[in-house]
Formats: structure tokens, sequence, C-alpha cells
């Protein structure tokens, strides 16, 4: 595989209505039940990296579209390559972009309220918390500066603030600690894959917000109940109740159980949902971590056939855990890959087009396969690899349009 220039992201034109918003500015607000669908000239430059060959020759020739949403797709966050996380703004440019589902990150706040973020303590990187000095003052860690050998640090949690108060503020990009900041001007910036050119003040979102949201352009939900920061109960609020909680929010908006796809990193979650509220039970989400630690992979992989005999139907560890490369240096499917087919899982994995550049091998999504990873159009590879060899039926992608064009070109649904 031949090493590319990389050329900076192009973004995605998101041509519709705009309506002022007094506290936000401009901001897109359309509230269609159908939209044409736009991918941009992402997937263009992610093709043009590729190396020669049928895979890039057949996915060329699907330039001119046209395209329509796939259920292939699901928006990681909404679209976070270039727009705030869990944000208004990214939910839109997500449904744009042709996802057939989007993610909202639930948490909740200092009075048990549930709200997008997709962490319970992300607030001072992904809000703009820390320029707010009477919330910031209410952090759990306020910012701290660098000093005499000790990091910078900070740490605000949807749990430190009320519901009320977390309306005020505006989502940002995710920002990278600068441990070694002796100023907020210093302590937070953006990487440099993705850009703020769309990062003036996101509107955040309630999970009731995000339901009305997505509703309104009759996608699909994948709700995560995210861990917990606090130890729990929270002020009497069980996890049980929290689960709970997510789902009622469904049921009260008259949601179909079908088009939820409650997701946690937590099995009793997954187990509470089977049992307490078996309609969307059925295609409850566990997201296995224990993928990530190499002493537990094995475990991992033989559990498998355990779960499916208690009700789980469906489990998603991230994309590395599903290939390996093999003697040939060609990639396959995995240990965990296989194991699952065979027990009857489906596959949903994540996350694509959250990695940057790929012209070193990538990162954590393909260590696996790191070796013949060298430029970024190799992750349409390993896409088509998932899709075709590992079976994998969604694809979470922080750049819904990527993944939007590959669905459209092979003919996925």
């Amino acid at each position: 595989m031949r090493t590319a220039l990389l050329l900076p992201f192009l973004s995605l034109a998101i041509a519709a209505p705009l309506e002022l918003n007094e506290r936000t500015g401009n901001h897109f607000d359309y509230g269609f039940k159908n939209i044409n669908i736009q991918v941009g000239n992402r997937p263009e430059f992610l093709i043009g990296n590729m190396d020669a060959g049928p895979l890039k020759d057949k996915l060329a020739s699907c330039s001119e579209g046209p395209f329509k949403k796939s259920e292939f797709v699901i928006a990681h966050r909404g679209a976070p390559l270039q727009f705030p996380e869990h944000s208004k703004e990214s939910y839109i440019a997500a449904a744009r972009q042709g996802a057939g589902t989007i993610e909202c990150d639930v948490t909740f706040t200092k009075d048990k309220k549930l709200v997008c973020r997709h962490s319970q303590c992300d607030l001072h990187t992904t809000t703009d918390i820390l320029q707010r000095p009477e919330l910031a003052a209410k952090c759990t860690t306020p910012f701290t500066p660098a000093k005499n050998g000790t990091s910078a640090k900070a740490n605000c949690c949807t749990s430190d603030i009320t519901l009320a108060e977390f309306q005020t503020l505006c989502a940002k990009m995710d920002g990278t600690p600068n441990p070694n900041a002796t100023s907020l001007s210093e302590y937070l910036k953006t990487p440099v894959f993705r850009t703020d050119l769309f990062a003036t003040c996101g509107k955040l979102m309630t999970h009731v917000e995000s339901i009305k949201l997505i509703d309104s352009y009759r996608l699909d939900f994948t709700p995560e109940l995210k861990t917990p920061s606090v130890a729990m109960p929270f002020n009497g609020y069980t996890q049980a109740q929290f689960a709970q909680d997510v789902i009622n929010d469904y049921k009260n908006a008259g949601i179909s159980s079908s088009r939820v796809w409650p997701q946690s990193f937590l099995i009793d979650d997954i187990y509470y949902w089977i049992k307490a509220e078996p309609k969307f039970g059925k295609q409850a989400v566990y997201l296995d971590a224990r993928v990530d630690l190499p002493a537990l992979y094995p475990a991992a992989v033989a559990s498998l056939p355990t779960l499916a005999e208690q009700g789980v139907k469906i489990v998603a560890p991230a994309m590395f855990a599903l290939t390996k490369l093999d003697a040939n240096n060609t990639i396959v499917p995995s240990e965990y890959a296989i194991a699952a087919k065979q027990a009857g899982l489906k596959i949903i994995t994540w996350s694509f087009e959250r990695s940057g550049f790929l012209n070193k091998g990538g990162d954590y999504y393909y260590q696996y396969i790191s070796k013949v990873i060298n430029n970024d159009g190799d992750m349409y590879t390993v896409l088509d690899v998932l899709y075709k060899k590992v079976g994998i039926f969604k694809m979470f992608s922080d750049w819904p349009a990527t993944v939007t064009y590959y669905a459209n070109c092979m003919g996925i649904k």
C-alpha cells in the first residue's frame, strides 16, 4: 500500500434554511421529514488515496450517486469529525449525511435530568464551562494551571450542575488537555485533523430533545447508558432507575422499540433491559470493552456463547478487535469475530473516522493490522473486510457521510 499526500479534510456543505437563535446566533434548524442526502468531498478524497484495485474502482464508480440514508450507518455522537459532539448541529449534520441511526450518549445532571454527553465528566473538554466563572467554580476540579512540576488539570461533570445551568453552555470541539498549560487559554487544543469552523456555540441537547430531533427525520436511536463517573446510587438515584429512565423517555414519546438500540458497557444494564423491558432489550447492544486488554481477550471470546444463552443478541467491540493479519498480511476476521458469528450474535462496531491521519499505521482502531495501514484510503479497505468478511450489520462513524457512501455503493440498505 502506498503513502499518499494528505490534504486537509474537506467539509460537507449543508444547504438548508438557517434560523436565528438568540443564544447561539445562526444555527441549523430544519425539522424536515425527508431531506436530500449529501456526502460531500470526503469520500472522493479517501477513494483517491486508495491503492489501485477492484474496490477502488467500484467505489469510484459511485461518485455521482444518488445517495440515500442507510440503516448500516450509525452517527457516533453526531458528526464530531467537524461538529461539536452531541450538539444539535452535529445531529443535523449526521442526518444530512445519511445516517440511519443517531447516538445520544446519556448521562445525568445534578438534578437527575438526562442529557447527551459522551462522558459524565467531559464538560471541561467539550463545552465552554471553564470560560464561565460562575459554573467553573462548581466543577468537581476547577481548572488548576501547571506549577512546580504538577500538571494542569480540570474535571467538570454534568452532575456538578443543574439542567438549567447545563443548557446555558455552548458545545465546542472536544479538546485535548495540555498538562503543561499555565493558563486557561493554553489548556485545550482541538486535534489537528478536526476543525473549529462549526464550533462557534453548539446547542447542547437533553435526551428528550435528541429524541424529538432524531424522530423529526424518522431515524433510529441508539442511546448509550454512560457508566457513571460518580458513585451510585447518586443522591438516591440508582443504576436501575437510570437504565429505566432512558427507556421511559422513548415510551413517553411514543417511539417503537424497533427503532431503539440501547447500549451499555455494563453487562448488568443489558440484562436489566432484557428482563425489565424485553421489547427494548432484544435490541440491546453490549459494548464489549474486555477486548481492550490482551489478557482478557481470550476470556471475552470464550464467553460469547454464554452471553447468547443469557439473551444478549448484539455485541459491539471496538473495530480493531474484529480483524487481524494472516500469514500473508491479509486482513481477515479475528477470533472474536468468528466466535460471535458461531454463537449467533450480531455485530456492530466502532468507530470509523475517529483516527485522524492513517499514513503511519493508524492508532487504537487499527492496532492489530497497523502493518498494512499507510494511507487514508485504507479505511475503506478495512470497512470492506468488516462488512463482507466479518459480517457487521451496522457501523458507528464520526463522519457518517463516509460510510453512507460505501453503503449506497455496495447496495446496503
